[in-house]
């Protein structure tokens, strides 16, 4: 066992007289608000479940029939992807023009939320269409922009996970979370500009909408999701934060002398 004289630990030269036991640490307000949040978002999911297989019809066949309702969390899904993108590249612009550990955060956690995000959209699609086109998978414009987008998030996941935390490796990562975010628009209107057999436009009865219960449901989705991705992003960006804080911390107890490095 490593003795005081070796240097593992050197206490400060004199202590109080009086040691007061820690206070009971207070629980933060937004705890609660992030209890309650999970809440709502657990309640709005089971609420969409009910509302989607006993509130709105099937579909026509052509769009799918009853594997159509795949569609209620497959768009909410890339609209949260969206979100997930859009985080990493304010995130990471704003790194880029101050870095601070918060805007880090921000940049990583949406980058990792649009690939989680993007994932399910992935998923959901080729279950889906195969049930509507015969295939599960077709090199559709907006499927393979989407997969792109996808690899170009989960790169920099990757890339931040294991490339190392140093000054270099986060703006190396934030300008490609930059340069990343650009593939949206082209997701977005890859249909417009080159066809395919996604629908143009949701809202004018693309996806096999046809009634009124259909569009409440892929609001309801939409809610859903929303909700959804701001839990994982609190979350994923309250874990960073805290680990950047703990690494400060362990960094300042070695400058001190206090502690030595691992």
């Amino acid at each position: 066992m490593a003795t005081e004289s070796e240097g593992v630990y050197k206490p400060p030269s004199a202590l109080p007289t009086q040691v007061q036991a820690p206070a009971a640490t207070k629980q933060s307000p937004w705890s609660y608000v992030f209890s309650g949040l999970w809440v709502i978002t657990l309640g709005v999911f089971l609420y969409l479940i009910y509302f989607i297989f006993n509130r709105t019809p099937d579909a026509q066949a052509a769009a799918g029939g009853v594997a159509q309702k795949i569609f209620y969390f497959h768009v909410p899904s890339a609209y949260a992807m969206y979100l997930g993108g859009v985080a990493c590249f304010l995130g990471s612009a704003a790194y880029l023009m101050r870095a601070t550990d918060t805007r880090n955060a921000w940049a990583r956690a949406g980058a990792e939320t649009a690939v989680v995000f993007g994932m399910l959209v992935l998923v959901s699609g080729p279950l889906w269409a195969k049930k509507a086109w015969g295939v599960y998978w077709t090199w559709d414009p907006r499927l393979t922009t989407l997969m792109l987008s996808v690899l170009i998030y989960l790169a920099i996941a990757v890339l931040r996970a294991f490339g190392g935390d140093g000054e270099a490796e986060r703006k190396f990562a934030a300008a490609l979370g930059v340069l990343g975010t650009v593939t949206l628009p082209i997701v977005h209107y890859a249909v417009r500009k080159w066809g395919g057999n996604h629908p143009t436009v949701v809202t004018k009865g693309g996806g096999g909408l046809g009634d009124p219960a259909m569009y409440q449901a892929l609001g309801v989705g939409f809610l859903a999701m929303t909700l959804l991705w701001i839990l994982l992003l609190w979350m994923r960006i309250s874990l960073e934060v805290s680990e950047s804080r703990a690494r400060h911390a362990e960094e300042r107890l070695i400058a001190s002398g206090q502690i030595d490095e691992l």
